[in-house]
């Protein structure tokens, strides 16, 4: 009688078993439709690269670097390096995605179109013989003005679109229009 019971002991554990790994795979393939049709897969599992913004502005390199800031085939560290710019070299920024921007026209030994660091660039104001010049809160002039940066004074670039340029001055964090802005380090840009 013993081994009768414990046959159909192990008999029912394995039953039971069976449906935990059947509701198990039921539950993975639900949460994964789950992901595909509310498109998190697209923000999570496929982690899609930012929409590339384009830009026509002039910036000049930072990096404390001695060898200088590498240019890179693509938007990430990851990419192939096909070169480096010195530090204060200018750059022409045609592109940003994320905190990477595509540059041409650089004025140094690197001759061609990459993608740097955008952390490694800064651009200083212009407002010559003036109180400063004004950030605004979009891209726009018409925009409200939430700040002032003093004349010929280096700003922290966070972005652009087209010839505006997204900025950071004490704390402060808005847009320099293209007339307001210097992209030479050892120049004045009058």
């Amino acid at each position: 009688m013993t081994s009768a019971i414990l046959l159909v002991s192990k008999n029912r554990r394995k039953q039971l078993n069976d449906q935990v790994f059947q509701q198990a795979i039921a539950l993975a393939f639900c949460s994964i439709s789950v992901l595909v049709n509310t498109g998190i897969a697209n923000q999570t599992v496929l982690a899609q690269p930012p929409k590339q913004q384009k830009c026509d502005i002039y910036a000049y390199v930072i990096t404390k670097e001695p060898q200088g800031l590498n240019v890179r085939s693509g938007a990430s560290p990851t990419h192939r390096i096909l070169g480096k710019i010195a530090t204060n070299e200018t750059v022409k920024i045609v592109a940003a995605s994320g905190k990477w921007v595509k540059i041409t026209d650089i004025t140094g030994d690197f001759k061609g179109t990459g993608w740097v660091y955008l952390p490694m660039l800064s651009i200083s104001s212009r407002g010559y013989g003036t109180d400063g010049v004004n950030i605004y809160s979009n891209a726009n002039q018409k925009s409200q003005k939430i700040g002032k940066v003093p004349p010929s004074t280096s700003v922290k670039l966070l972005g652009c679109q087209g010839e505006w340029a997204q900025v950071e001055y004490q704390g402060i964090k808005g847009w320099l229009a293209s007339e307001d802005q210097c992209g030479a380090a050892l120049t004045s840009c009058s």
